[in-house]
């Protein structure tokens, strides 16, 4: 009897891991079946903190997927490389973060579908069958209405821009100013030598430099001539970043990169559940974050509320 118990026990223990066994290896071909490929432009900071983000909606939603990662390391050469090797393993779904890894993904994978992060503009994506995006930009009407909370005295707001790249922007930006009860004064800058004189037809007629994506307008080599125009004619500057604010402007609104990565999540979820991609409305980051610098609201005579500092994810002094 004791034998026949021992055998019954152990038959019992072989069965639970067996059937163990065979819930791991069913959860790997589901999870095998259920690949995302993530592909982010650099490795900076907000670029993790969007990844952290998706993965964890994505695993609390229940999703069971495997997640494979990759870095294009700010190098377009790897592009390609990356992109064909992706290719062969067939994901359900591609999440690109920032531009660079977006449009090597729109050109070399049009038949996955794609989620993309952290982009300027998502025109390009409405053409694809494939595609959706988080934008990083947010709305005009929500960018203007956080300067007026900061600089509630200044109607008129000036605003450099090349046509080439901005100019729907800036004639948007302009009605919905209007609607605001603000003027904008915008000077077209179409080459870097344009800038300084640009700046200089803005001194009179500007109470606030009002900072918009413009990869001409503003980068790093223009920062300092910018920089020195809102110090010299006490003309506040709303720059793109925390970065920018570090470096003298008087605010920046910023993202919360790791909702960013929430929600893309939630889209990606959407597509692993039969949803087209290309059918979901591109999306504005839903979360305001924001740095300011007191030196320069001092310096500028501009009084900030106590709210307003109380609330800045980042205060420089």
């Amino acid at each position: 009897m004791g034998n026949l118990t021992r055998t019954l026990c152990l038959t019992v223990i072989m069965g639970v891991v067996i059937l163990l066994m065979m819930s791991v290896r069913l959860a790997l071909v589901v999870a095998e079946e259920n690949l995302i490929v993530m592909i982010t432009s650099q490795e900076a900071a907000p670029y993790k903190e969007v990844l952290s983000g998706f993965r964890r909606y994505l695993t609390q939603h229940g999703t069971n997927a495997a997640f494979e990662e990759y870095s294009l390391q700010s190098d377009p050469t790897r592009a390609i490389q990356v992109l064909q090797e992706v290719k062969k393993k067939g994901p359900r779904v591609i999440l690109t973060v920032g531009s660079l890894a977006t449009q090597a993904a729109v050109k070399e994978a049009s038949d996955i579908p794609l989620i993309a992060c952290m982009v300027v503009k998502a025109d390009d994506l409405q053409k694809t069958a494939n595609a959706t995006a988080v934008e990083i930009d947010f709305p005009l009407e929500i960018q203007l209405q956080w300067l007026q909370r900061f600089l509630p005295g200044n109607r008129s707001v000036g605003v450099l821009f090349n046509p080439r790249e901005n100019r729907e922007k800036i004639t948007a930006a302009t009605k919905v100013a209007r609607n605001l009860g603000l003027k904008l004064v915008a000077r077209e800058v179409e080459t870097p030598q344009a800038l300084p004189d640009a700046l200089d037809s803005l001194a009179k007629e500007a109470d606030v430099l009002w900072g918009v994506t413009d990869q001409m307008v503003l980068s790093p080599q223009t920062a300092e001539p910018i920089l020195l125009f809102s110090f010299r004619n006490r003309i506040p500057f709303t720059g793109l970043s925390t970065s920018w604010v570090k470096a003298g402007a008087l605010y920046a609104l910023d993202r919360d990169y790791t909702d960013l990565g929430a929600q893309c999540g939630e889209m990606a979820f959407k597509v692993l559940q039969g949803t087209k991609a290309s059918s979901l409305p591109p999306a504005s980051p839903r979360k305001v974050t924001y740095a300011l610098n007191l030196k320069t609201a001092q310096q500028m005579k501009v009084e900030i509320p106590q709210s307003l500092i109380d609330g800045a994810q980042q205060v420089f002094k």
